[in-house]
């Protein structure tokens, strides 16, 4: 473990592009804010330099990206390239949504982390990224 938390864990979720249902993002964001963290909530229609802009403005600890319209493969491709330019190599970009196993397997050997398909419950989602951060962010 790199170290001990002293503020809470601050995490940006998004919805990208033209997918309009955020209900799902939504009840992740609260689910969350439970369990301790700071989450800031971009609204929908974000583009992928809207969310890195957001997250570097707000110092955010984690990106999470809910997407359910099967852009995927290209949006997380983008987006960490993106937080790659801007040198965010100790931020983690994370999500769910409907995305197949393949394009899961694929998308973390880009960078990407954990994806979480639906009916992963907020727990384990809260657990993942508190147990990410205590290992990968320097306070």
């Amino acid at each position: 473990m790199k170290s001990d938390i002293k503020r809470p864990i601050r995490v940006l979720v998004a919805k990208v592009g033209l997918d309009g249902h955020d209900r799902g993002a939504k009840i992740i964001a609260t689910a969350l804010r439970d369990a301790g963290m700071e989450v800031i909530y971009t609204g929908l229609r974000q583009t992928p330099e809207m969310v890195v802009n957001a997250a570097l403005q707000e110092d955010v600890d984690a990106i999470g990206i809910s997407i359910l319209s099967g852009a995927h493969n290209t949006i997380f491709p983008k987006i960490i390239k993106l937080m790659q330019e801007r040198e965010m190599n100790d931020v983690l970009l994370t999500g769910g949504g409907i995305i197949p196993d393949d394009d899961m397997k694929e998308l973390q050997q880009l960078g990407v982390g954990r994806l979480f398909p639906p009916g992963t419950t907020t727990s384990d989602i809260a657990g993942y990224i508190k147990e990410w951060v205590h290992e990968h962010r320097d306070f």
